[in-house]
């Protein structure tokens, strides 16, 4: 199966990757939804071999970070009725569910969503790339165009009300 016919659209692997605690994660509900089987199913499969799954590859959120997700997501009805936080995998724990989910589906969809997070990987370099190019552009042009800046600042500032003198003056009355 070659990258143009894959099981799940990129955008929804990518709009399932969450930044947790500085990292970039995929949760079990979604993760279970991609792979087509239950939550719980997936859970008890990596509960199986919590060996492969160390802090780094796999961590359960706090009741605090759940209750900020589940606020901050719109559709709560997926999260109905969860008696426990969910279980956040990231790049590395995604790619070690492989192992325990042993299906062809799994594999396939593996393979998509170690795909998606090398090209997130490359756009975020490619844009700290851009940035670094443009701040070294404006410290070599700036002294030049200085000048052209500070011209364009006065024109784009609003220009100042003209007041009116305090007191009376001849032919006010």
């Amino acid at each position: 199966m070659d990258s143009s016919q894959s099981l799940i659209p990129v955008e929804k692997i990518e709009r399932a990757i969450l930044l947790i605690r500085g990292q970039k994660v995929m949760l079990d509900a979604d993760l279970a939804a991609l792979y087509g089987v239950e939550t719980k199913v997936l859970v008890q499969a990596v509960k199986r071999n919590l060996v492969r799954f160390p802090e780094d590859f796999m961590f359960q959120l706090s009741q605090e970070e759940f209750a900020i997700l589940r606020s901050q997501i719109v559709t709560s009805s997926d999260w109905g009725g969860r008696r426990y936080p969910p279980y956040a995998f990231t790049e590395q724990g995604v790619a070690m569910l492989s192992s325990v989910l042993r299906s062809q589906r799994a594999i396939q969809v593996n393979i998509q969503i170690m795909r998606t997070f090398i090209r997130l990987r490359q756009m975020l370099a490619t844009h700290a790339n851009l940035a670094r190019k443009l701040d070294a552009l404006e410290r070599k042009y700036d002294a030049q165009f200085k000048q052209v800046f500070d011209a364009i600042r006065q024109l784009m500032a609003p220009p100042e009300p003209k007041r009116r003198a305090l007191g009376f003056r001849k032919g006010d009355t």
